[in-house]
């Protein structure tokens, strides 16, 4: 159910997604991939892992798996398997610094404390800590800042892993060595370990849910920042959400402006679930203030308050509309500002997925296609999203470019990831 009327308003505020051509977008985007490789303080910062998905996974080799981000905090011990990834020993908990703030001692020491029940069942350590931190070549991760609602004073500047591991030497448990990753590092890991890598022309991470971030792997002498020569290959973390070279609309305008970060992570703005909801709240306001709906949909309109990318989901394929109007040209009208916005994301990340491509060269084989290991709610719950995105790829990726991909999305690979990256590195 399509509304001229929707669509008129979409091209007028310059929101029609048809404005992002990922054929064309693509190249303007690989040539900031590029500048991010070449200099630091790009706006593309291309951060270097250190970290090799070179090799096979060992198999029924144990690592010790901490998770820290958003507001939850996990570990578990992981071991591989002919049957996949066996989790054992998970355990849950709030992050620290969420009630009330902590120093960084308290929140070394917490970790320490969540795997003294299992440090003697690996010396290997995979920790995913999705917060802002510079990857140093020992794998380390010196920490930039801490937030997401979480606080932990005197953080700044401190090594992850060699703080966690002279608390655990402290403790009487020498020996322990730790790889430090992020969330979309970890997914890419965590989904190819588990594949046949030698049918693939390549592995992308994508995280698509919440947030937006892809990683790719290059010869580190591909990273003519770093200033080294070896080409061994190590996993680059574009930070794809800080892209800015995509034409926005007026929506888009004032979401940014009502943001907490204005003009930061505006690639992020214009694809991740958390913006998606309250973009088309915005849009919807607006269009009730133009006359485009019925009086009973204006207000419904006018009354929304904070909707999240499930809500539009839901509206996208011509469900609970009723939540907006009974009117069936205010339920098209909805229909129509919702879809759009997931294509738009969608149309976005195949850019995104197609600038790897053309920066790395891979993908030209049609029978070794890249691997996109991909993870997040848009991907995983979306109706729309995934079809509109494997579509793309095929549309401007394959047929115009001559880039394959195929997409492979997983569910909990982060920890699985970070054990994998533990096992290899």
């Amino acid at each position: 159910m399509e509304s001229k009327r929707a669509l008129d308003f979409l091209e007028r505020h310059g929101m029609a997604p048809q404005r992002v051509n990922p054929a064309e977008a693509a190249v303007k985007m690989c040539a900031s991939l590029q500048q991010g490789l070449e200099s630091h303080g790009q706006q593309m910062p291309m951060i270097a892992t250190y970290i090799s998905n070179d090799g096979v996974v060992p198999l029924d080799s144990p690592a010790i798996v901490i998770d820290a981000g958003g507001t939850n905090f996990r570990r578990a011990l992981i071991t591989f398997t002919h049957e996949g990834a066996k989790v054992e020993e998970l355990w849950r908990s709030p992050m620290p610094g969420i009630k009330e703030p902590v120093s960084w001692d308290e929140f070394i020491g917490f970790v320490a404390d969540s795997i003294m029940p299992i440090i003697d069942r690996a010396d290997k350590i995979g920790f995913c800590f999705s917060y802002n931190a510079e990857i140093t070549p020992e794998i380390d991760g010196k920490v930039t800042a801490i937030d997401k609602e979480v606080v932990v004073k005197g953080c700044e500047g401190k090594l992850v892993g060699a703080s966690l591991v002279r608390e655990l030497e402290r403790r009487g448990k020498p020996g322990k060595h730790v790889v430090i990753l992020n969330d979309t590092v970890a997914v890419l890991l965590g989904g190819s370990a588990v594949l046949d890598k030698s049918k693939y022309g390549g592995f992308i991470g994508q995280v698509s849910g919440t947030g937006t971030n892809t990683c790719c792997s290059l010869p580190m002498n591909r990273i003519t920042k770093l200033g080294r020569n070896e080409d061994t290959g190590i996993l680059v973390n574009l930070e794809a959400g800080m892209y800015d070279g995509i034409d926005r609309g007026d929506f888009d305008l004032e979401l940014d402006a009502q943001s907490n970060v204005p003009g930061s992570k505006l690639f992020e703005k214009l694809t991740a679930g958390v913006y998606l909801g309250e973009l088309c709240r915005i849009m919807l306001r607006a269009a009730a203030e133009e006359g485009l709906l019925s009086a009973a949909g204006a207000e419904n309109a006018m009354k929304l308050g904070k909707i999240d990318s499930a809500v539009i989901d839901a509206w996208s394929v011509g469900e609970k509309l009723s939540q907006i109007s009974d009117d069936e040209e205010d339920g098209a009208f909805v229909q129509t500002v919702s879809r759009a916005l997931f294509e738009r994301s969608a149309r976005c990340m195949c850019t995104n997925i197609l600038a790897i491509m053309l920066m790395t060269g891979e993908g030209k084989d049609r029978e070794k296609p890249v691997c996109v290991c991909a993870e997040g709610s848009l991907v995983q719950k979306s109706h729309c999203y995934l079809p509109m995105l494997e579509g793309f790829l095929d549309e401007y990726a394959a047929k115009i470019c001559g880039h394959y991909a195929v997409m492979k999305v997983g569910y909990e690979t982060t920890m699985p990831g970070s054990a994998a990256a533990a096992l290899l590195n």
